[in-house]
């Protein structure tokens, strides 16, 4: 909060500054790990963020729906060519954003789980785990340990898709760490 204030302070508006309801969000809210204050399990494990899922994303469809509306209005001037330009350029970008992180912690949980599957498994399947897709380790990660064999093979043996996966977890592993 003492960031806030000196920031106001070098703008000249030291009593009373009020922070628009995003910036307070952002600077003050502690932020909550995923399922919280229930146990996780496969209905409550996806993660929304607000800033992102009901600001961003909304304020960046807008953007592109006027600039679409601009250029019909206006197709003959090139301002609103340049402004539909940004305009599509604009959700493209936010997705990006969100998309990129949740990659990079996806590879960062390929390399834990196989970590963690190269100390569960016993042979044959610990010579398998490089079969295994990225998607299919993403989704074991919620399995406790005592299951993951079972998992395995059935995963490696039926090709099991990410949500099936999920859904044949019976001791769910919480992963509350989810950007």
């Amino acid at each position: 909060m003492q960031l806030v204030q000196g920031i106001f302070r070098v703008f000249g508006e030291e009593k009373d500054a009020t922070l628009p309801l995003l910036v307070e969000y952002l600077l003050k809210h502690k932020e909550r790990t995923m399922a919280e204050k229930l146990p996780q399990t496969l209905a409550n494990h996806v993660r929304w963020h607000p800033p992102f899922h009901f600001f961003l994303m909304p304020c960046a469809i807008a953007v592109l729906i006027m600039s679409i509306v601009n250029v019909v209005k206006h197709y003959n001037v090139l301002e609103a060519w340049i402004i539909l330009l940004l305009g599509v350029m604009t959700p493209v970008a936010v997705l990006l954003i969100r998309i990129n992180p949740l990659k990079a912690q996806d590879r960062l949980i390929r390399l834990e789980e196989t970590l963690r599957l190269k100390s569960i498994l016993g042979e044959p399947l610990r010579s398998r785990i490089g079969e295994l897709k990225e998607s299919q380790l993403v989704a074991l990660r919620f399995a406790c340990d005592a299951e993951i064999p079972g998992l395995v093979e059935k995963a490696l043996k039926e090709n099991m898709q990410p949500k099936d996966i999920k859904k044949a977890i019976v001791t769910w592993r919480a992963d509350t760490f989810r950007v």
